[in-house]
């Protein structure tokens, strides 16, 4: 298994992927967190929801041309897929040039270096609970 780390404007997340079951997860939970359903991404990159379904599950892994298919939809920098898919080495300078937009200045540097600690299922669980609990809050408005 490789350990490959992104850095995000000083937020550094070392993310565990192997080709066998590391990437497929990792797009899910994305997809998931947006949220999309596998129809609704499959229908925006232009590739069939059985065989994204099938990335997903493991028991394929996407192309280069695939993964840049879907690298928008899943608000991903196509650099950033490559690096996790394997197809490019690591270049955390590069990836944290690339997304300007990302604003890590309202994260406590406590919590930043908590979970960076953390595998990244635990990430984007804490993302995807943040996420349900703002919802509820803008309902309970």
């Amino acid at each position: 298994m490789a350990n490959t780390v992104i850095v995000r404007k000083g937020t550094t997340t070392e993310i565990s992927v192997n080709k066998s079951d590391g990437l497929g997860r990792i797009i899910r939970q994305h997809r998931v967190l947006i949220p999309l359903t596998l129809q609704e991404l499959a229908q925006i990159s232009g590739i069939s929801p059985s065989y994204l379904g099938r990335i997903e599950k493991n028991e394929r892994f996407p192309s280069a041309s695939i993964l840049r298919k879907i690298a928008q939809p899943l608000s991903f920098n196509e650099n950033e897929l490559f690096i996790l898919a394997g197809y490019l080495p690591p270049q955390p300078d590069t990836i944290a040039e690339a997304n300007p937009g990302y604003d890590h200045a309202n994260l406590s540097p406590h919590v930043a270096r908590v979970l960076a600690k953390e595998p990244i299922e635990i990430q984007f669980a804490v993302l995807t609970i943040l996420s349900i609990l703002k919802s509820l809050n803008k309902t309970n408005r």
